[in-house]
């Protein structure tokens, strides 16, 4: 498959899976997080205006089914400044940028951030990775809540709020989450998203104490018999670029597990007030 309609699969899925978590949170919640969405130029524009996290205020899925010109970027940035965002991540896969891009950034106030890796591969090339001592299975219903509570603890995040929107968005069958168990207590998450041939492998998080028993190998390898049931023929993630000189156990896994990468993509961040506001740079693997 050539590698432009790949990026367009995973770029669209991750776009999707982001929109859903945040769509699908109940109108408390969303109020309470100021959560809005908005789908603009083919992609996905999410705010959350009272994320301590600097995560979840994102842009992402733009240039393929039109040019990311400055119009477009200009009605990204309004809806921002409409819903009175501190600040958003802009992705975009970096072969759909345009000769002007830096020209759009000067004029939307837009600069260049972290890195993270897009990686993909075909259900095929997967590899089975090293298997655990944890019991590996899908999560039921009567279990979302404590997923969701790992998932946050796992990544750093505060519970309020962003715990009940996790649950709500398992709601979605699409989502399909699996955990690794040690006894009755989840100590390590992860999902994969279904979007028609592709399957996005996300949140992904092991609780320190359950670290370096190869819980995130055996969840890719269950996510991915899940996906080639599920009629995948893709699997696709992201996640942070490691800085030179370092390591990265999340990238470490997926490309041991046979996922390759496609690209280094650029997070650019808008902020609303540069000069008082700390970054928002969204550097999670989530």
């Amino acid at each position: 498959m050539p590698a432009q309609r790949i990026s367009s699969l995973a770029e669209a899925a991750e776009a999707e899976f982001m929109y859903q978590y945040q769509t699908l949170a109940s109108p408390p919640t969303q109020t309470a997080l100021g959560i809005a969405t908005a789908r603009i130029g083919g992609g996905v524009a999410l705010s959350m205006r009272n994320d301590v996290t600097g995560y979840w205020s994102k842009a992402l899925g733009f240039g393929f089914s039109e040019p990311i010109t400055d119009g477009l970027v200009g009605q990204v940035v309004d809806f921002y400044r409409a819903e009175r965002s501190p600040g958003a991540v802009i992705q975009i896969a970096p072969a759909l940028l345009l000769a002007e891009w830096p020209m759009i950034c000067t004029r939307h106030n837009i600069r260049p951030d972290s890195q993270w890796v897009k990686l993909a591969c075909s259900i095929d090339d997967l590899q089975p990775g090293q298997k655990s001592d944890l019991r590996i299975s899908l999560v039921e219903p009567e279990d979302f809540s404590q997923w969701a509570a790992t998932a946050l603890l796992g990544f750093g995040m505060p519970q309020q709020g962003l715990a009940d929107m996790l649950v709500a968005g398992l709601a979605n069958p699409n989502f399909r989450p699996f955990a690794a168990w040690d006894g009755d207590e989840i100590v390590a998450t992860a999902n994969l998203f279904i979007h028609g041939e592709i399957g996005s492998l996300n949140t992904a998080a092991t609780l320190a104490t359950h670290r370096n028993r190869g819980a995130q190998s055996a969840l890719i390898a269950a996510r991915a018999k899940e996906a080639a049931k599920s009629g995948c023929r893709w699997l696709c993630a992201e996640t942070g670029r490691p800085a030179d000189g370092e390591t990265s156990p999340s990238l470490n896994n997926l490309t041991s597990a046979g996922l390759r990468p496609l690209y280094y993509r650029q997070n650019w961040t808008w902020t609303h007030q540069p000069t008082e506001l700390a970054s928002v740079s969204g550097v999670v693997s989530w």
